[in-house]
């Protein structure tokens, strides 16, 4: 052989070989990222090539799938009260992919997980049977929130305090996910993704706001904690009205007959005093509110249940006029729904939280369990006496102060409310807020409840945590206590 025929053959064979390395290395360790890529329409017609699993609430599907008339996507995503549940399901759409419980357990529903298949599925690749995920919502006290929202741009959370089983997650307004679930919704998708009110956005989870005087609770908690107060029923060193540290200007109360000052935490729950917790703040230095917001999880990046919730914001590097102002949750304090309703579940279960979550277990086709959740962890948040008291303290709210939209017959309810300024110079209707517990005097159920109600046709006069979002913790609390 010549040398330019030599030349070419090695030349050829380094090539082929070249080749082989290549298709070994995308078969070997490229082709999960190639599966799992957005643009790889194999994968989406694999996922819709077959009925998908569902999403249980109360022991009946509130997903489905139907066939579709053309196309090479065989099914598509059908709901069942799409607009009550969409807060917990999220969407599964063939062309804008998925969000929530429909994106977190999507291998579960479309069958390609691998927990789902026996060792002669995984060696030939043969679709298995899709699974099932089962919520902790409870149906009644889901249609309890929503229909007592209506037309109110907020949200609410049902928590239940022993077991931490979200039994209700509602954010309004909403949206139906079977209008988006095709390739052919683009019309639905830009009027959805284009409304300012923003129908799509998970308020309970996603949008932490000022939680004006229910954040007073955490504050409580901190100076009861720290030894400040021995008892809810002792005075506090509280002027009225009260300047604010290094500043020219005075915080006062909602009223200026209230009897604010030096007033008792109890009374100044009661009162919702401002002028007792920005003081409070201040003495105890945001180094310690901190600490006990983060104990109850503001500031937490990775909350989950088991969707990611929007951490919920207690500041740092504040000045000591910045600082008294959190202590009413003002300044730069926000809060999700969830947050709140995380706070007063572990005040009414003792001063232990038990970890949020939606989502009891994962099944397979055969109903075999895959994943439980039923014994999440928990931890404690403040003592016993400081639960005691403040639960005490909540219920005076309730039967005596500015919370008595909460009554429910038959049970022990406590609440907080909250009236968040909004805009520059509080020039725009401000936030409702509603945070509460009850417990069944007979049998002992219990649900811990937070309401947000961040717009409403109410006149600005008349926006208040007991008028507009205390009768929909209300509701919710009635029908999780229902027998």
């Amino acid at each position: 052989m010549n040398k330019t025929l030599r030349r070419a053959s090695v030349f050829c064979l380094l090539l082929v070989l070249a080749l082989l390395a290549r298709a070994t290395w995308v078969q070997a360790y490229e082709s999960q990222a190639l599966a799992d890529n957005k643009n790889n329409r194999r994968t989406t017609i694999a996922q819709y090539a077959h009925p998908m699993g569902d999403i249980i609430v109360g022991g009946k599907s509130v997903t489905g799938s139907k066939r579709t008339d053309s196309g090479d996507l065989a099914y598509r995503r059908t709901y069942t009260d799409g607009d009550l549940y969409s807060a917990v399901t999220g969407y599964s759409s063939q062309a804008y992919g998925s969000t929530q419980l429909e994106g977190i357990y999507s291998d579960v529903l479309d069958g390609t997980d691998n927990r789902l298949k026996n060792p002669v599925d995984s060696l030939t690749g043969k679709q298995t049977a899709p699974g099932d995920v089962l919520t902790t919502i409870d149906p009644s006290v889901q249609k309890a929130g929503y229909e007592a929202l209506g037309t109110k741009k907020g949200a609410a959370v049902a928590i239940d305090p022993k077991s931490g089983q979200i039994l209700g997650m509602v954010s309004t307004p909403s949206y139906d996910p079977s209008k988006i679930s095709g390739t052919t919704d683009g019309d639905a998708w830009k009027q959805l993704t284009g409304d300012k009110d923003q129908p799509m956005l998970n308020r309970a989870l996603r949008e932490p706001l000022p939680p004006g005087s229910t954040f007073k609770l955490v504050v409580a908690s901190a100076a009861l904690e720290d030894g400040l107060f021995s008892s809810i029923d002792e005075k506090t060193d509280s002027p009225d009205p009260y300047r604010l540290p290094g500043t020219v200007r005075d915080l006062g109360n909602e009223s200026a007959s209230d009897p604010c000052k030096n007033a008792t935490l109890r009374a100044a729950l009661e009162y919702s005093c401002n002028t007792v917790f920005a003081k409070l703040a201040d003495d105890l230095g945001q180094d310690k509110v901190r600490a006990m917001a983060e104990k109850f999880g503001f500031n937490d990046t990775k909350q989950d249940v088991p969707v990611r919730a929007w951490a919920s914001n207690y500041p740092s590097h504040m000045n000591k006029a910045e600082t008294a102002l959190s202590g009413i949750g003002q300044f730069d304090v926000t809060a999700t729904p969830l947050q709140m309703a995380m706070v007063t579940s572990a005040l009414a279960n003792g001063g232990v939280m038990a970890d949020p979550h939606m989502v009891s277990k994962v099944t397979d086709g055969d109903g075999n369990t895959l994943q439980s959740y039923d014994k999440e962890p928990s931890k404690r948040i403040v003592s016993a006496s400081t639960a005691s008291q403040l639960q005490s303290a909540m219920q005076t709210v309730v039967e005596q102060g500015t919370g008595s939209s909460a009554k429910v017959p038959g049970a022990v309810v406590g609440g907080k409310t909250g009236t968040a300024q909004h805009g520059v110079d509080n020039d725009k209707a401000p936030y409702a807020w509603f945070t509460s517990y009850a417990k069944d005097k007979s049998t002992g159920k219990e649900v811990a409840v937070a309401v947000l109600v961040e717009d409403s046709d109410a006149a600005r006069a008349e926006v208040s945590g007991n008028g507009l979002a205390g009768p929909v913790a209300q509701k919710m609390m009635a029908a999780a206590l229902k027998k």
